[in-house]
């Protein structure tokens, strides 16, 4: 395959990724892979390469005669999603502070600093976006086969529920971001002195800070939170 027929597979999967995790497309909702074949130059075993590959990832989903979807998200697995996020956060962290490579430690500093220019500017997008990155880096660094496929499948939810409740400014949200940005550095600390006991407690610390307010938004008598969209192709 060529470096361009590369470049732009590359380029339809970060535009993908991005816009389920920003809910520029919505859960349940289907692709029209002709636009996208149209939009990004490609031919159509390429794009499937591409969407197969999103489906591994957690991103999609395979629906049976009907196509591809963006992956949904209904009550009965947003309750498997509370029950386990304590627990990954905590292993993925725990591993982290024992493995961290420097070149990770500096890409984590890094990504914390856009998260913080994003919060400064009251950019959502760009906020959420640069957090999943934080914690992206932090699931690389635990270099463990078995939890980082539960754990970036679990980040995907995490930012999509997140990108719902942030629009709900007030002041809380505001107090939460604040500590958000505090704990970040706490963490980048812990995993540098390669502390896996506070990396283990800060991560469930961090976890446990948005939880009420994401069950705000989550929960069945809650109906700001968009679960499902209707099966209209993008």
């Amino acid at each position: 395959m060529s470096e361009a027929a590369t470049q732009k597979k590359n380029a339809l999967a970060d535009y993908l990724r991005q816009s389920v995790l920003a809910l520029d497309i919505l859960p349940g909702t289907y692709l029209d892979e002709a636009l996208l074949c149209q939009r990004f130059a490609l031919s159509r075993p390429p794009l499937r390469e591409v969407l197969l590959e999103l489906v591994g990832e957690g991103y999609l989903e395979m629906q049976h005669h009907k196509g591809v979807r963006v992956t949904g998200m209904h009550h009965q697995s947003l309750r498997a999603f509370f029950q386990v996020a304590p627990m990954l956060y905590g292993a993925v962290s725990r591993l982290a502070a024992e493995n961290a490579t420097n070149s990770q430690i500096r890409l984590l500093k890094e990504a914390q600093a856009q998260f913080c220019a994003a919060l400064a500017k009251g950019r959502d997008r760009d906020r959420s976006l640069s957090n999943i990155r934080f914690h992206q880096i932090i699931g690389d660094m635990a270099h463990n086969p078995y939890l980082l496929p539960s754990f970036r499948r679990l980040l995907i939810d995490h930012a999509r529920i997140g990108m719902t409740f942030s629009r709900q400014r007030n002041n809380e949200t505001h107090k939460s971001l604040s500590r958000a940005v505090l704990q970040h550095d706490a963490m980048i600390e812990a995993i540098e002195a390669q502390d896996v006991q506070s990396a283990a407690r800060l991560a469930k610390e961090h976890w446990t800070l948005s939880r009420a307010r994401i069950e705000l938004y989550t929960l069945p008598s809650g109906s700001n939170f968009l679960l499902e969209t209707s099966p209209t192709p993008i």
